[in-house]
């Protein structure tokens, strides 16, 4: 008899069922879903899941046996737990804004199931950006300089982020501190950004978020993929270190993807295991990452802890020697399980915006030139979709490749031929980051 395990995604799996779904977090969600369900299928799980009934065109693209689809009227932590309890394992991939992850989390706890995905531990720790700024400072790690941004009424302290703005120089950042990515985050160059952003911004006192502010440190943006067997009093393994393409609209930065290995990967995760004593992560279970940046003086900065999968897993499943989903399941139930991790390809991961010219009706599109599109271009993670009915179309692709330079070929080639089939690629006119 197969073992059972329920895989929830919140974003595709019914958490925005009442509200609509943005395009671009919809495709990194559903591209995480459909990847790990596809490694624990390899292992020979029976897989359980939720989606949107919004999205249920998609459902054949999930190696799930359990789809079940959550429409717009209903609640679906009613789903998740009946899912839930008819399963032994459970493996959820959701944001820790509004303490959604621990609370999930948390209920699957009180259940008694087996949790595969993060820890409450670790979930807790690291969805408080400023509980993660000091236990990176105690432990003597480079970190930016962060400061908790309090209210005067329904306003965010103009005062004290001015004060504060004279001892960190621009340019600055400004998020939530329970944010995810780059999602609502902030960069500002010179105090008239500022000023701007502030005197249009105001927060409905009964419902909002906690907000830092931070030095913005300047070097190349990467993440490492960890995961740590509980059973080993060691440093996590680390599944994989990737380049991170983050840009920037106007004063917002918005995450696009990035490639997996980072270049001189081998010389970079000896850095980083020297690094990973010192934080002293011992209590952190299960899947997680670190953001990093590396400043031009080679020194590291360690910017936050992400406590779940992040969407580097979907590049690099595609590129290491084992099946990504079994090292998570052996280091929960392994006591001496440390694989030895080799990077045999390389992979661009990235999500595209495009306009389609040749738009008639959705309908038409999904029964005709979306078949078309899977076969000419295998890497689509998540197909070329659009979810306002609009022209407007966005999409998850993830390269298998020999190296860097065959990855960027073979991105060109894809977008090459959707321009061929009239579609606007929409490279975004930014400034880069790093």
């Amino acid at each position: 008899m197969k073992d059972k395990i329920f895989i929830f995604e919140y974003i595709s799996g019914g958490g925005l069922n009442k509200v609509n779904i943005p395009t671009s977090l919809f495709c990194e969600g559903f591209s995480m879903l459909r990847s790990i369900i596809a490694d624990f299928k390899t292992l020979g799980f029976e897989i359980s899941t939720l989606l949107d009934l919004r999205v249920s065109f998609l459902s054949k693209f999930l190696q799930a046996d359990v789809i079940r689809n959550v429409s717009p009227y209903e609640n679906y932590i009613k789903a998740f737990k009946k899912l839930m309890k008819a399963c032994k394992y459970v493996f959820i991939i959701a944001p820790e804004t509004s303490n959604i992850l621990y609370e999930l989390t948390d209920l699957v706890k009180k259940y008694s199931k087996k949790i595969l995905s993060t820890n409450l531990y670790g979930i807790q720790n690291a969805t408080s950006k400023i509980i993660t700024y000091n236990l990176f400072k105690d432990r003597g790690i480079l970190t930016p300089k962060t400061y908790r941004i309090p209210y005067k009424e329904d306003y965010l302290d103009n005062d004290f982020i001015f004060q504060k703005t004279k001892t960190l120089k621009y340019p600055i950042v400004i998020k939530p501190e329970d944010g995810v990515g780059a999602e609502s985050t902030h960069y500002f160059e010179r105090e008239s950004q500022l000023t701007n952003f502030l005197s249009n911004y105001k927060m409905n006192s009964k419902n909002r978020s906690n907000y830092i502010l931070q030095e913005y440190i300047k070097g190349q943006d990467f993440s490492i993929s960890l995961i740590r067997n509980q059973n080993l009093n060691e440093i996590p393994i680390v599944m994989g270190v990737n380049s991170q393409d983050i840009m920037i609209k106007g004063s917002r930065f918005e995450y696009f993807g990035g490639y997996t290995p980072l270049e001189n990967y081998n010389e970079i995760i000896k850095e980083l295991y020297i690094l990973l004593k010192k934080i002293n992560l011992l209590k952190i279970e299960g899947y997680f990452g670190i953001d990093i940046i590396r400043k031009y003086d080679n020194s590291f900065s360690c910017i936050e802890i992400n406590p779940r999968l992040t969407t580097s897993y979907i590049g690099l499943r595609n590129v290491v020697n084992v099946n990504c989903a079994e090292i998570i399941f052996n280091s929960r139930f392994k006591s001496l399980y440390n694989p030895e991790i080799k990077f045999l390809h390389h992979s661009r991961f990235t999500r595209l915006d495009f306009f389609y010219k040749d738009f008639e009706n959705m309908e038409k599109y999904y029964e005709e030139v979306m078949p078309k599109l899977i076969k000419l271009i295998p890497e689509f993670v998540t197909p070329p979709i659009s979810l306002d009915n609009s022209r407007n179309f966005s999409c998850f692709i993830a390269t298998k490749s020999n190296n860097s330079l065959s990855s960027k070929i073979r991105m060109n080639e894809i977008i090459s031929h959707m321009k061929n089939l009239n579609f606007n690629i929409s490279i975004p006119r930014t400034v880069k980051l790093s």
